[in-house]
C-alpha cells in the first residue's frame, strides 16, 4: 500500500463503532474460541452483554447445536472456505430457543498464519416460525397448496373417505390425482390394507383385463401359473384406476359389473370372486365429454362420480408456486445431500410467467433439474430448462411475471374471497395472526 495515500486509516474504535451500527450480530473469536469482540446487536440477540461475552469461550455464550464436532469456525479454520447462511440455533441468556442465520470466516495475518475467526448472524427465529407454520397450514397428506379451492377439497376430503364409495378425480396430467387418492386411503377405513394403483391407458384390453381380473394356469398361451389380480390384491385396501377414460367399451361393460355386483371373474375361470376393494377413478379429461361424443358409457360414469373432485391445473394457482419451489428445495436438498439454500428473484419470476403444461409434475421436473447444474447455494436462471428462462419477450397471453409482494397481495386477496371477507378465518388459513393480516391489508390498499 502506499504510505503517501491520503485515505485515513480507520482506528480500532472507529470500526467498533461501525459495527455497532449494524443490524447483524457481529463477534470475533481468537485462536483458543474466547470472544474477543461483540457488537450491540448480538447483545440483543443473545442477551449477553459484551463486558460477560468478551473473554468467554464462544460456545458457552451460545449454546448452540453448532458447537463442538458441528463448529463452523473450526470449519473455516481447517478448510479455508468462508460459511455462508447457515441455519443454527442457540439459547439466549434468558433460556429461550433461537434461530440464527450464520456466515463465518477466517481471521489471517498478511503471512496467512490463522488468529482467530469471526462471525455475522441475524435471527431468523420469527422467519422460521413462520415457514413452519406455513408448512403445517399448507401441507396435507403430502399435497402442498395454499390456494382456497384446494382447501375446500382438503376439508372435505375426510368425510370422503370415510364415506366408502367410489370417487372420480379429474384433473389434467400432473396435477396429482394419485396423491389425493393415496390421501383418501389413508383416511379411509381401509388404510390398513393395500393402495395398489394401475394406469388403465397404458395397457391393450387382453393385458389390462389379465392386469385387473387376474388368470388362471392355462388361460393363455403364456399362463403357466394363477396369477391374482389388481382386485385381489388389492382386496380390503383400495384399487386406484389412472386414466379410466381411456379404456374400451368392452372393458367399460367388465368394471361396470364389478362396481354393480361386487364380483368378478378371473381369465381363464368360471369361478366368481367378491370384491371388497374401495375404487377410486381417475381421469385427465372431461368423461362428459366423452360421453356426449359417445366414447364413455354413461351408466358406468354415475357409478364412479357419486364423488366427484377436480383439480384445478398449477397455471389457476400460481400462488402455490412459491410454495411448491420452496417444498422441491427442502426435499432435493434431503435427497442429494447438496445445501441449496435459495433461489433468486429471476428464477421466481420466470416460474411465476410459465404456463405449466405438465402441472406439478413438471415443476418437479424443473427444479431437479436446476439442482443437477446449480454448484452453489443459490438457484440462478442459468440452471434451468431453456424454455423456463429466457430472453424472448412473453406473450400478450402469458401473464407478466410476478413479484413475491404482488403474489402475497394476491393470496391475502383469494383467501379473503374464499372466506367471505372474514379476517379471522382467512388470518388462520394464512397462517399469520389477524393484527398481521390488517397490516397487510393496509400495506397493500386491500379494502
Amino acid at each position: 500500500m502506499n504510505n503517501n495515500s491520503n485515505t485515513p486509516a480507520i482506528d480500532a474504535g472507529h470500526l467498533a463503532a461501525v459495527l455497532d451500527s449494524i443490524s447483524e450480530g457481529v463477534f470475533a473469536v481468537n485462536t483458543d474460541k474466547q470472544i474477543t469482540f461483540f457488537n450491540r446487536a448480538a447483545e440483543e440477540i443473545t442477551g449477553f452483554t459484551a463486558a460477560e461475552a468478551i473473554g468467554q469461550p464462544c460456545q458457552d455464550i451460545f449454546r448452540s447445536d453448532a458447537c463442538g464436532s458441528r463448529c463452523i469456525l473450526d470449519h473455516v479454520r481447517k478448510t479455508g472456505q468462508n460459511v455462508n447462511d447457515q441455519r443454527v440455533s442457540i439459547i439466549d441468556r434468558d433460556g429461550h430457543s433461537r434461530t440464527l442465520c450464520v456466515s463465518a470466516s477466517a481471521l489471517r495475518d498478511p503471512a496467512g498464519h490463522y488468529l482467530g475467526g469471526i462471525e455475522t448472524f441475524r435471527d431468523v427465529s420469527i422467519e422460521e416460525d413462520l415457514r413452519r407454520r406455513l408448512e403445517h397450514s399448507y401441507t396435507f397428506q403430502d399435497i402442498v397448496s395454499r390456494h382456497p379451492d384446494m382447501h375446500k377439497i382438503f376439508a372435505i376430503l375426510p368425510d370422503i373417505a370415510e364415506s366408502q364409495v367410489p370417487v372420480l378425480i379429474e384433473g389434467e396430467s400432473g396435477t396429482g390425482k394419485e396423491l389425493f387418492a393415496r390421501a383418501i386411503h389413508n383416511l379411509s377405513n381401509h388404510h390398513q390394507g393395500r393402495f395398489v394403483a394401475l394406469n388403465c391407458g397404458a395397457l391393450p384390453d387382453m393385458l389390462l383385463e389379465a392386469e385387473l381380473f387376474g388368470y388362471r394356469k392355462g388361460a393363455f398361451t403364456d399362463a403357466k401359473t394363477d396369477k391374482p389380480g389388481r382386485f385381489d390384491i388389492a382386496r380390503g385396501g383400495t384399487l386406484f384406476l389412472d386414466e379410466i377414460g381411456n379404456v374400451s367399451a368392452a372393458m367399460q361393460m367388465r368394471l361396470l359389473r364389478v362396481l354393480q355386483e361386487k364380483t368378478y371373474e378371473p381369465l381363464g375361470s368360471v369361478e366368481t370372486l367378491h370384491s371388497d376393494a374401495r375404487i377410486i377413478a381417475a381421469a385427465n379429461q372431461s368423461l362428459t365429454d366423452l360421453i356426449a361424443n359417445g366414447s364413455f358409457r354413461q351408466d358406468l360414469y354415475y357409478r364412479l362420480n357419486v364423488m366427484c373432485i377436480r383439480l384445478p391445473p398449477l397455471r389457476e394457482r400460481r400462488s402455490d408456486i412459491p410454495l411448491l419451489v420452496e417444498y422441491f428445495r427442502q426435499r432435493l436438498n434431503a435427497e442429494t445431500g447438496k445445501n441449496i439454500t435459495a433461489v433468486a428473484p429471476k428464477v421466481y419470476d420466470s416460474l411465476m410467467s410459465y404456463d405449466y403444461p405438465g402441472n406439478i409434475r413438471e415443476l418437479e421436473n424443473i427444479m431437479q433439474h436446476a439442482f443437477v447444474l446449480c454448484r452453489t447455494d443459490t438457484i440462478q436462471c442459468s440452471h434451468l430448462p431453456p424454455h423456463i428462462c429466457s430472453d424472448s419477450p412473453i406473450s400478450n397471453d402469458t401473464p407478466a411475471p410476478l413479484t413475491l409482494k404482488a403474489l402475497e397481495k394476491r393470496a391475502i386477496i383469494e383467501a379473503l374471497e374464499a372466506n367471505a371477507d372474514n379476517r379471522t378465518t382467512t388470518a388462520r388459513q394464512l397462517g399469520i395472526d389477524p393484527s398481521s393480516l390488517y397490516r397487510k391489508m393496509r400495506r397493500y390498499n386491500i379494502d
